[in-house]
């Protein structure tokens, strides 16, 4: 009877089980190298990268090949810790990689800017995925940017021009 399912002992299921890990695998290895070639601190090499999270060398470049290496939970949390990913899913789910890689392309544009700081507060009403906010911000950005590049060149305002010469001396009537 078709649509019924296999035992776990099966061939298929065998067979549908290691394509499953070897997808995981380089999944991860695909995620792994591009952090570390895409971290806002980075590009980092094998070697920094493993002495940033305590994980050996040797242990990255295996999760990094084509075969890949069964990871720990620790090792995965260690990495992502190291890089100031909160969210070790990072490396395993997809969705997380792609929103997390979206915040870190944010900062990058932000320390590209040579941005500061920036404070953000959301109320439990208004929630405001960062998928948002990282637009809003990039928003900000770039009116800031042509702001300022519509205003090089213009002559300076009277405020402008007395604060850069002093006071101008009062008008005298002969």
């Amino acid at each position: 009877m078709s649509g019924q399912l296999e035992a776990p002992d099966g061939p298929m299921w065998r067979h549908s089980l290691d394509a499953e890990v070897h997808a995981a695998k380089t999944a991860i290895a695909v995620r792994l190298r591009h952090i570390r070639q895409h971290h806002p601190e980075g590009p980092f090499s094998l070697a920094k990268l493993a002495e940033r999270a305590g994980v050996s060398k040797r242990t990255l470049a295996s999760a990094e090949s084509a075969e890949g290496t069964n990871l720990t939970i620790e090792t995965l949390v260690k990495v992502t810790h190291s890089l100031g990913i909160a969210r070790w899913a990072y490396l395993l789910d997809e969705e997380v990689f792609q929103q997390v890689n979206a915040e870190l392309e944010t900062i990058k544009e932000l320390r590209r800017r040579r941005v500061q700081s920036v404070a953000l507060r959301a109320s439990h009403s208004a929630a405001v995925s960062t998928g948002q906010l990282s637009k809003l911000l990039t928003g900000i950005i770039d009116a800031a940017a042509q702001a300022r590049d519509s205003l090089r060149g213009a002559p300076p305002t009277a405020g402008e021009q007395q604060h850069v010469s002093g006071p101008r001396p009062a008008a005298t009537t002969e």
